[in-house]
């Protein structure tokens, strides 16, 4: 029953069972989950304020859907290249960086020995006792380098195809969330039921994307779901109130 315990005649104490059983459960794919939060949320929320707004005018569907179509496809390319091009930027930032941080510990090795101390001190470990780190590091630069940008300058080196994953990930959450909002517009010909029904299905998909972000990064299911639903809720009232407001002059 307890595989690789001790055979010692008893058991051992619950909670050393329990620290055997222990299991980190840390997520993974953050840079995946933001992604998605991305382009989800503002596919969800930019053509369900855009088709509101035009319903608020008194549009047809079919206006409705080929305005909401052509937003998706212009804001899917916007937001993927948007991401393409922050993820570049990050790479770009990382290795300009390294190539600095790998010329100081061969010209400055005096100072980059001082930012290892002072880095081990603000954790309270002494020089005495961060010494010998210090001297295997040096007898590794790569590792020395890699130390010091994560402990020196908090950053981690990007994935070799994030910028490419990042576009993609983004373009396609976008086409998502947007074809939401836009379905009952393409499937009812009456444009106060459109809406309507446009209304309900985006705020149930607004909530429960939030909720499914707040599970992901632990930001809390009930909590990030109404934070999302209350974000996409005022867009698309917002929009729909100034296009009735102008209407009426």
């Amino acid at each position: 029953m307890f595989k690789g315990l001790p055979l010692s005649g008893k058991l051992p104490e619950m909670s050393h069972i329990q620290d055997i059983a222990h299991t980190e459960a840390h997520f993974e794919s953050s840079n995946v989950v933001r992604d998605i939060v991305i382009g989800m949320a503002d596919g969800l929320t930019v053509p369900f304020a855009l088709a509101a707004g035009l319903s608020g005018v008194g549009a047809s569907t079919h206006v409705v859907v080929i305005a909401g179509l052509a937003e998706i496809a212009a804001g899917s390319i916007a937001m993927g290249l948007g991401g393409y091009l922050a993820s570049r930027g990050d790479a770009e930032h990382y290795a300009s960086e390294r190539g600095r941080e790998e010329m100081e510990i061969v010209d400055r090795t005096r100072d980059e020995e001082q930012e290892i101390y002072e880095i081990f001190e603000k954790y309270g470990v002494t020089r005495a006792e961060s010494d010998p780190v210090l001297q295997a590091l040096k007898r590794n630069p790569r590792s020395w380098v890699d130390f010091m940008m994560r402990f020196e300058l908090g950053l981690e080196e990007p994935e070799p195809q994030r910028a490419r994953q990042s576009a993609i990930t983004i373009a396609l959450s976008y086409i998502v969330g947007g074809l939401i909002p836009l379905a009952p517009y393409m499937l009812l010909q009456d444009g106060l039921h459109a809406l309507a029904a446009s209304v309900v299905t985006t705020l149930l998909a607004l909530l429960a994307f939030g909720a499914v972000k707040g599970r992901a990064t632990g930001a809390g299911i009930l909590r990030s779901g109404l934070q999302t639903l209350l974000i996409g809720g005022l867009a698309a009232a917002a929009a729909y109130g100034l296009a009735r407001m102008f209407q009426m002059r």
